[in-house]
């Protein structure tokens, strides 16, 4: 409509309807979510919004995902890895792959992908992209807790909770699992640290908003287990049926629990096991990895303390063994990351000391060294057509360093490879070739190559790189052809130079 303002977003113009995707995904509506996904991707290719089309197709994963369909999903995931271009999005992607290959039962790749991802963020500042980085936290943390790797999750959310205080019931729900769950394997007083720092979390947030029945829900069971068991009925039975009538099923299981655990330290032994049965009965709408652990081992106790005989007791040390059993298994997914965090680290290490070995010092460029290797890469097949080679070199550079000093020569050299740089795309390489020639490994064919190299001889020549000084290029560019060797690509680019500095030199020849 004429006038009508459309908002600027990080995330593309057609971002609003990106948006009601993942609305859609996220409120169990996938099949709707995916039908609207189709349709706005094909708004986004013909207006060319790459950025909403990247957001679309994460919708599209989270709706299969939600839908159990997990190798839709994980197709997706992987497509949207080899389009990302930036760190952070290539993280938050890992991430959520990394979460449907423990939904699979794929540990090894999923400790993989999540140790990648937390190098990824490593490396980024946190004051880049800082809703995207955020963002990527969130999927770090849900693919850690869906491993129930509480650690992990934990630390996640407490540095997101500072950043945004609506993480903070998340952080406090991880550490009143994790509290429980330590309970339940003979680590009661680490546990009760956690359920006290979950309750105190919950009780400033109901304090402000007391209407709010998860957090009640969250309280109850917290204090529950910790044994304040008269508020934590009383919170319980205030949450329990509005969660279950707005079949907000997770925090009613809670709530639940937490009226299952107080009964039972009353004596209300009948009453207890009703609650339990009525949280295992929930399971029935989704739950958490660990939630069936939990409410086996409470009904556990309590059909302990209804019966002590012979039969009780075999029947809870079963439960107490698949209970250590399963905690076990989840201590080596916790190895599992650390190992292959240290992998991954160690690549970066190695692959940052082989960038030095190829780097040049003084511009920052590539260096000769990664120029002959791209050379013997054409030379075996590797670097392939559609390729423009760029010789780049510095019109009367000797004539600069006799009459202002070899310091400023080499200042101007940082410059000319900054204009490089800033006119390179992601897959372009430009390199220091020797002294003041440098080349360009540019994909495209001739027409991309001699725009581009257009664009550096007009930067250079426009650029106050030396006050008083007018500093130039010429540049000679050859394509790669079919069958041909890097030093016929070479030799022909070079001719193309010789012949712009004859013809005056601030020119382009191809």
């Amino acid at each position: 409509m004429e006038g009508e303002i459309v908002p600027v977003t990080a995330f593309g113009p057609l971002q609003l309807l990106a948006v009601r995707v993942h609305r859609l995904a996220n409120t169990g509506h996938g099949h709707e979510a995916l039908a609207a996904a189709d349709a706005y991707l094909a708004i986004a290719h013909a207006v060319g919004d790459d950025r909403t089309t990247l957001f679309l197709m994460q919708g599209q994963m989270y709706a299969n995902l939600h839908m159990g369909r997990l190798a839709e999903a994980y197709d997706l995931g992987e497509r949207l890895l080899r389009r990302h271009r930036s760190a952070v999005g290539e993280a938050k992607t890992l991430c959520d792959l990394a979460q449907i290959d423990v939904l699979r039962g794929r540990y090894f790749l999923a400790m993989r992908n999540l140790a990648r991802a937390g190098v990824l963020l490593d490396r980024t500042e946190p004051q880049t992209d800082t809703e995207r980085r955020v963002s990527a936290l969130c999927s770090f943390a849900e693919a850690a807790t869906a491993a129930e790797m509480y650690e992990t999750a934990a630390t996640t959310y407490e540095q997101l909770s500072i950043r945004k205080s609506s993480f903070a019931l998340v952080h406090a729900a991880t550490l009143l699992h994790w509290g429980l769950r330590l309970s339940h394997v003979g680590r009661p007083d680490e546990g009760a640290a956690r359920l006290r720092r979950s309750a105190e979390i919950t009780r400033q947030h109901v304090e402000r908003r007391p209407d709010d029945v998860v957090a009640v829900a969250m309280l109850a069971l917290a204090l529950a287990k910790l044994g304040d068991v008269v508020p934590a009925e009383k919170l319980a039975r205030e949450s329990v049926m509005p969660l279950r009538e707005a079949e907000n099923y997770r925090y009613a299981r809670m709530a639940h629990l937490a009226l299952g655990i107080s009964l039972r330290s009353q004596g209300a032994l009948a009453e207890a096991r009703t609650e339990f049965v009525a949280a295992r009965e929930l399971c029935a709408f989704g739950t958490r990895p660990d939630e069936k652990p939990v409410i086996r081992f409470e009904l556990a106790l309590t059909a302990l303390a209804t019966d002590d005989g012979q039969a009780g007791r075999d029947m809870f040390e079963a439960v107490e063994g698949q209970t250590r059993e399963l905690w076990r298994l989840r201590e080596q997914r916790v190895a599992m990351l650390r190992q292959a965090r240290q992998r991954e680290e160690s690549e970066l290490a190695r692959a940052r000391a082989e960038r030095e070995v190829l780097r040049d010092p003084l511009t920052g460029l590539d260096n000769r060294r990664r120029f002959d290797l791209l050379m013997q890469g054409i030379d075996r097949g590797r670097v392939t057509a559609p390729l423009v080679l760029l010789i780049v070199d510095v019109d009367h550079f000797k004539a600069v360093n006799d009459a202002y000093s070899h310091a400023t020569g080499d200042r101007a050299l940082r410059e000319v490879a900054g204009i490089l740089r800033a006119h390179c795309r992601a897959e372009d390489i430009p390199v220091r070739y020797a002294g003041d020639e440098f080349t360009v490994f540019l994909q495209g064919d001739l027409t991309v190559g001699r725009e581009v190299a257009e664009r550096i001889r007009a930067a250079v020549a426009r650029t106050d790189i030396l006050p008083g000084v007018r500093l130039t290029v010429s540049v000679g560019l050859a394509a790669l052809a079919d069958g041909m060797s890097g030093e016929t690509l070479f030799r022909e680019a070079d001719d193309r130079l010789y012949a712009a500095k004859w013809s005056g030199r601030n020119t382009i020849a191809s």
